[in-house]
């Protein structure tokens, strides 16, 4: 990222607190992430890592404290999240394809429904986001007919139809078999190399250690540890990341 980069904040997260009932699952949290940063949360299932970033497109709603994306605070009351969710790419842990549409449908759905593009644009696009995620030959197939790994692919290229400035992935190895990972993590690193913004939960150190500019490692609603990939997996300083470490690793 050049200098200027730096400048531009695309997510900037105050004292974000949010409670399920008497249970509080993410206690304080802040972070900022610049344009074409890519963020890596880590750390035990039941941390918060999803909530946080469910809270990041208002999909849960936040119980105190400030979200602001591209300049806008989310958490204000006058706030069209629509609009803003049109900026914010996300992909879940288990694919929300629709399975009564072939897979160019899929892709089509969104940009037509909120009259973002005409049908022959969205189609156009959709193609070209099938081709970037290696499955232009599957335009006409429907979901159960593609792969687990095929079906991740295809809710990245949805994902990208809307044209985001920011992408949020929720685990998005966690349902695939092993065989199947390479592939999506692949589609990923190539958004990487684009410099697309992202912020990313995952269980895949290795690939966090490899495409993230940041690590942040959540544990019990906290972040407790964050850094440079190297730095936090190589000298981990917070005990229960050095736990964590050992067992995953």
């Amino acid at each position: 990222m050049d200098g200027e980069a730096y400048n531009k904040t695309k997510i900037s997260v105050r004292n974000l607190t949010k409670n399920f009932g008497a249970l509080q699952v993410i206690r304080g949290v802040s972070l900022n992430v610049v344009e074409g940063e890519v963020v890596c949360i880590i750390g035990p299932s039941g941390s918060g890592k999803s909530t946080f970033l469910r809270c990041l497109n208002r999909l849960e709603e936040a119980t105190s404290g400030t979200i602001t994306i591209n300049g806008q605070n989310i958490t204000a009351k006058s706030v069209d999240i629509n609009q803003v969710r049109r900026e914010i790419g996300m992909v879940f842990q288990h694919f929300n394809l629709f399975n009564n549409m072939n897979v160019l449908r899929n892709l089509m759905l969104a940009p037509v429904d909120l009259k973002i593009a005409s049908k022959d644009e969205a189609r156009a696009l959709a193609l070209k986001m099938l081709d970037r995620v290696g499955l232009a030959d599957k335009a006409n197939a429907y979901p159960d007919q593609l792969s687990g790994g095929q079906k991740q692919r295809v809710a990245i290229a949805r994902a990208l139809c809307m044209k985001p400035q920011i992408m949020l992935f929720d685990e998005p190895t966690s349902a695939l078999d092993p065989e199947m990972v390479g592939e999506v993590l692949e589609v990923m690193k190539e958004l990487v190399a684009d410099g697309m913004t992202m912020v990313i939960v995952t269980h895949e150190m290795r690939f966090a250690h490899e495409a993230a500019d940041r690590v942040i490692f959540m544990d019990e609603g906290l972040f407790l540890e964050e850094g440079e990939p190297d730095t936090l997996f190589g000298n981990p300083r917070n005990p229960r990341l050095q736990d964590f470490l050992k067992k995953v690793l």
